[in-house]
């Protein structure tokens, strides 16, 4: 059995295995970034080392800082969570050349499967069905061009190293493609420091279906659960369940006996997850994820399995502890998770909102568990993934868990910043939903989030410069929760928090049709689309903005010409900053 394990990650991953290391009784090593110094999962380990810098790249992404800090602790394994490290066979190569475990599949699989296009090659090879799309990597835009007039628009470009929609852009006609292009390439290398592409036809209406597998070094491989990761936004999950609701008869074991297949074909050990796309009763290979996914627990939790405990056993070199037979027996009830973001929602635009929690209330009850890399007083940086924690909770059927899941959501408090709170329950509480007949793109082409509002449960200032303040009240003996605003002043029972004009994002909202565009949230210029002078269109995109490695574009507010621009590619904006004026 592994010793002491390092893991290369940082939130509520990194504590997630910090927590089953130490019930097994194996030490465990942090790392973190300057940013990071007093993070949860620094506090938890045993034991933690300095990376340096700010930016993932300046730190997360260093291969010289890890494997120091490997050698100074003595580390004999090193678990790479998800993102980061988790996919790069040259790191796990390296790792492994060490004398060192890697708790993940072996650099070939890593290669041949972390490769989104050489994945596809793979699934062919195992029978699977694959979307229509390339096998290469993209060398130009005119590749996407010719794909594009071939197959028809829209067409998907992605990331070929990475997943989670980080690096996916959705190009539906000709003239977007360049742009699209640059920007998926910019996106992968900040998330996975690979900016390799490839593009697939998008499907009209899919369901995101995914088959979690677990390996060993004997050559036993098992297909644990599936996992229905439909409801999306921006190519990115925020609900899972497991298992997959609604499926025919059989397609679930079809789409399990595939993904083994596909994992034997690569010799394939550890946790990995193969991922399908699921439209008119028939399935599509996808992609493979060579690692941890994100949504694990709810596999967790209908199974009663540790997926951390049995990835750390087989980079022990044991043999699975189950049969495909018994994982399948083990299986009851349904699971789903719902991932809190620091975004901001309202009216369904789900604007990244980094900031310092100044409260975090988590809910509790039967069937409730919630993984988290946070706690109150803990900032979530522009610089990293913008996940805050991850609620999970367990039903003996789908109905169920849907209750128990919007119940805990009501209970969960947080304080600070924006979340995606309010738009998960809109979600949850959607008959479409109840009825499994969303799909992809259901969240933003059906789903009417336009009078979801997000606040951030700071004192605000009204336009007669009154505070908002919630109190209680009893009348003839009943306990009222009630909202009142009032005059700011000092003193006993006055607002402790900052009064400002605005809640955090929604500056822009705030200066509407005033011809001063602000930056909607704490952010890094990208990229400048308009120069002084230039005429524009109310509407019309003029910088990229990314916070949180999301690329988000700001638009004109008005038409008119670009009198003054007040930034440069490469600046720092805090939320409300001006970055140009029209008139």
């Amino acid at each position: 059995m592994l010793k002491k394990i390092l893991i290369a990650n940082r939130g509520e991953i990194a504590v997630r295995v910090i927590r089953t290391a130490r019930e097994m009784g194996i030490a465990t090593v942090a790392v973190y970034s300057e940013l990071d110094r007093n993070a949860l999962h620094v506090r938890l380990a045993d034991e933690a080392f300095a990376l340096g810098g700010t930016t993932a790249a300046e730190s997360y992404l260093k291969t010289d800082a890890i494997i120091e800090a490997i050698k100074l602790s003595g580390a004999d394994a090193v678990h790479p969570g998800y993102g980061f490290f988790s996919e790069n066979a040259d790191f796990a190569k390296t790792i492994t050349d060490m004398g060192v475990a890697f708790i993940g599949p072996p650099p070939a699989a890593i290669v041949e499967m972390g490769d989104k296009v050489s994945s596809r090659k793979a699934a062919l090879r195992g029978g699977a069905p694959i979307v229509p799309g390339t096998t290469e990597f993209l060398k130009s835009a005119d590749e996407i061009l010719a794909f594009g007039k071939s197959h028809g628009w829209p067409v998907a470009i992605k990331a070929a190293f990475g997943g989670g929609g980080r690096g996916m852009k959705v190009v539906r006609d000709e003239k977007s493609v360049q742009e699209a292009m640059e920007s998926a390439q910019r996106e992968s290398k900040a998330f996975f420091g690979r900016d390799e592409i490839y593009v697939e036809k998008y499907l009209s209406w899919p369901r995101h279906i995914e088959i979690q597998l677990v390996g060993d070094t004997h050559g036993n491989v098992v297909w644990v659960s599936s996992r229905d990761c439909s409801a999306q936004r921006r190519h990115q999950k925020l609900i899972e369940e497991a298992p997959a609701p609604a499926l025919p008869d059989g397609v679930e074991e079809e789409m399990g006996a595939a993904a083994v297949k596909a994992a034997k074909a690569v010799g394939y050990f550890n946790a990995g997850t193969v991922e399908f796309i699921y439209q008119d009763e028939e399935f599509f290979f996808l992609e493979m994820n060579t690692q941890l996914q994100v949504e694990h627990p709810v596999t967790e939790l209908i199974t009663g399995i540790d997926l951390i405990e049995w990835q750390i056993r087989v980079a022990s070199g044991e043999k699975l502890p189950m049969t495909q037979k018994q994982v399948l027996a083990a299986r009851r009830g349904h699971a789903i998770e719902v991932r809190i973001n620091a975004e901001n929602p309202t009216a369904g635009k789900f604007l990244p909102s980094p900031g310092t929690i100044t409260k975090l209330t988590t809910p509790d009850g039967f069937g409730v568990r919630f993984d988290g890399g946070y706690e109150s007083g803990d900032t979530v940086s522009q610089y990293y993934d913008n996940l805050i924690g991850k609620l999970i909770v367990w039903g003996k059927d789908r109905e169920t868990a849907i209750t128990r899941t919007i119940r805990a959501l009501e209970e969960t408090k947080i304080e600070g910043l924006h979340t995606t709170i309010a738009a998960d329950l809109a979600i949850l509480r959607h008959p479409d939903f109840a009825a499994t007949k969303h799909s992809t793109k259901w969240v933003e082409e059906t789903l009417d989030l336009s009078k979801i509002t997000s606040t951030t449960g700071e004192t605000q200032a009204n336009s007669e410069g009154l505070v908002e303040k919630n109190t209680v009240v009893e009348v003839n003996g009943k306990r009222f929760d009630v909202k009142v605003w009032v005059p700011p002043f000092a003193g006993a029972g006055a607002p402790t928090t900052k009064t400002r004009s605005a809640s955090r994002g929604s500056s822009q909202s705030a200066t509407a049709a005033s011809g001063t565009v602000t930056a909607p949230m704490q952010g890094t210029v990208i990229k400048l689309l308009v120069a002084e002078g230039q005429v524009v269109a109310e509407g019309e995109a003029v910088l990229v903005l990314e916070a949180m490695k999301m690329e988000n574009q700001i638009q004109a507010d008005k038409a008119g010409t670009i009198k003054k621009i007040s930034c440069k590619a490469g600046d720092t904006v805090g939320a409300g900053d001006v970055l140009l004026v029209i008139e």
